[in-house]
């Protein structure tokens, strides 16, 4: 009769972990002095020392009737054996092996009480499984679930962008009916050894009698543990799935491969109806919740905060307070944000022909998703589903103004890349840079915005000394990265002629801003006075004569505006002709250009 099959947290790590009998005896052994403190006595009076005392490996190996001299009984308590290797036992002190004390971790302990207690190390990583009931499955999702009911020891889940390898595998291990916990070991610390880590991971998972989740695999790369740490994984005594960003690294192979999953961007449908577990149809409509491209989990969140923003101040949900959650939820410090404020359409004041391009633009960004749903013309030949948008124009005709209204319509922030901090003179150091800027904008809601463009996208030269060369090879490695994005992109160049054919080829759209003409500059010194508060009544604004006058950009003439309003504030007085006059010949000044006659 087995002496323990009446205690369940024994049986359960015992069959979780595959501990014979022996192994079994031995961990009680090593867990009786803090389970019952008359045993630590009689420990500690068998060693012939006072007080209570833990067991050493000596009197473990007596008690369980292992000869000290058997080398297979000695390795039960080896670094190779399985209670060490999991961490299920712990040995202390002593310059002997023999002499060494045993002890049991308190979340180990907690187990055989039927008590489980978190680690601090699970519990500063661990992530939260969600109620999947009712949730839409994926293809990969199924395939997690398949791999799993076949055994499968070791998945690899590549999450693709805008997808959720967590999620995923969380929904592959709910179809197939396994309990699972969740990792991320992003968070883990420098100062933590990584295969420790994994270790006690596995640990942990087999305490819960669960399946082990682990996100951030990316974080592998580059990791000299990362081969020991993958052979541990792939030797678990319980199903694991490894969540990453990149693909499966043969380095890591341990001798077999995974069985490889790709997991995919849920569709617009899919991501509706996990919307409408948080909203109404009469709060937001289909098309709005569709456009925003989350993984479930954030929907969720996002969701959660939308409704409760909404109580909070009794009133109902809106698209407004939904686009501000997913800006909040996708925010990030990299990504430029010059305020709250929204722009749109009617800030613009362009050419008609340039006004229903960018139109048309917005369009194609709001139903992209539902577009690559239809079938995979989007992405043929390794071509990512972004699309990618070419400004040009002099400055101040609106480019960087129409991208902050491209990506505030799609209820999305505007990632405006420093090209300062992308341009570098080592070689090769700029494709780095360019590769983080991607990666980053594929994990994000934001619409990527190169301004001033023709400073690295200028046409390829001949090679005419080396560093031609290396800078051909970076335009080249922009092309194809610009070709697998998956997200939007618009580029903004002054000078048009400075981008070269196999550029225009990669653009969905290449948008002219030309400079105003007197009917658009009208409409521009309308809006920038309506936007500067009281004019005088007794000096008003002669806004017919400026619009025929002043050939400026719109940017100078915003600049007029701002000057001639501070003019009036030292003042103490509303902003007149006399205020304007004065700032449009300052700007005139400014950029080196003769004043017009008749001004």
């Amino acid at each position: 009769m087995d002496p323990y099959a009446g205690d369940d947290g024994l049986s359960r790590v015992a069959t979780v972990f595959r501990l014979n009998s022996v192994e079994r005896h031995l961990l009680v052994i090593a867990a009786a002095p803090d389970l019952d403190p008359v045993v630590a006595a009689a420990f500690g009076a068998l060693q012939g020392r006072a007080g209570a005392q833990p067991a050493t490996i000596a009197l473990a190996l007596e008690l369980a009737g292992i000869p000290l001299l058997s080398g297979p009984g000695r390795a039960l308590l080896g670094r190779s054996g399985t209670l060490l290797h999991w961490g299920l036992v712990q040995t202390h002190g002593g310059p002997m092996q023999l002499n060494r004390n045993l002890s049991v971790p308190e979340d180990v302990l907690g187990t055989l009480l039927n008590h489980p207690v978190a680690d601090a190390l699970s519990a500063e990583l661990s992530l939260p499984i969600p109620d999947f009931e009712n949730w839409p499955t994926t293809p990969a999702a199924e395939a997690v679930a398949a791999g799993l009911r076949a055994g499968e020891p070791t998945i690899w889940v590549e999450e693709s962008p805008g997808s959720s390898g967590g999620s995923t595998a969380m929904a592959g291990f709910a179809q197939a009916q396994i309990r699972c916990v969740a990792f991320d070991l992003t968070r883990r610390r420098r100062d933590q050894a990584l295969t420790e880590v994994v270790t006690s991971l596995v640990r942990r998972a087999g305490l819960l009698s669960a399946g082990l989740i682990l996100v951030g695999g990316e974080s592998l790369l580059g990791d000299p543990a990362a081969p020991a740490a993958v052979r541990a994984l792939m030797s678990a005594p319980l199903p694991v799935v490894l969540v990453g960003r990149c693909r499966w690294n043969p380095v890591w192979q341990a001798g077999r491969l995974p069985q490889i999953v790709r997991a995919q961007a849920l569709t617009p449908t899919q991501r509706t109806e996990l919307w409408r577990r948080h909203l109404s149809v009469d709060d937001v409509s289909s098309a709005a919740l569709a456009g925003y491209r989350l993984t479930p989990e954030q929907i969720d969140t996002a969701g959660r905060h939308v409704a409760q923003t909404a109580d909070l101040f009794a009133v109902r949900p809106d698209v407004h307070m939904l686009t501000e959650s997913v800006r909040v939820l996708g925010g990030d410090h990299r990504v430029r944000r010059t305020g709250w404020t929204r722009t749109s359409f009617d800030d613009l004041q362009v050419p008609q022909d340039t006004r229903l391009a960018l139109e048309r633009l917005a369009g194609w960004v709001a139903v992209r998703d539902e577009v690559i749903g239809r079938g995979q013309v989007h992405g043929v030949g390794g071509k990512g589903g972004g699309i990618v948008a070419l400004f040009t124009g002099s400055p101040g005709t609106g480019k960087t103004l129409a991208a902050n209204v491209i990506a505030d319509t799609a209820g999305l922030d505007l990632m405006q890349v420093d090209l300062s901090g992308v341009i570098d003179k080592y070689i090769g150091e700029t494709e780095k840079n360019l590769e983080r800027i991607f990666a980053e904008a594929e994990t994000m809601n934001v619409v990527l915005f190169f301004d001033e463009a023709d400073a690295l996208f200028g046409s390829r030269s001949a090679v005419r000394e080396s560093r031609d060369r290396y800078a051909n090879q970076e335009v080249s490695y922009l092309l194809q990265r610009m070709e697998s994005f998956d997200g939007v992109t618009v580029l903004a160049t002054n000078l048009r002629g400075n981008l070269d054919a196999a550029f225009s080829r990669r653009m969905h759209f290449i948008v002219h801003f030309p400079d105003p003409d007197e009917p658009t500059r009208k409409r521009l010194w309308e809006k920038l006075i309506g936007m500067a508060g009281v004019t005088d009544d007794g000096d008003p604004i002669q806004v017919g004569r400026l619009a025929s006058l002043v050939d400026l950009a719109g940017g100078d003439m915003k600049n007029i505006i701002l000057s001639a309003c501070y003019d009036a504030a030292i003042e103490r007085a509303a902003i007149g002709n006399r205020h304007v006059v004065a700032a449009t010949v300052r700007e005139y000044a400014k950029l080196g250009r003769r004043l017009p006659a008749g001004l």
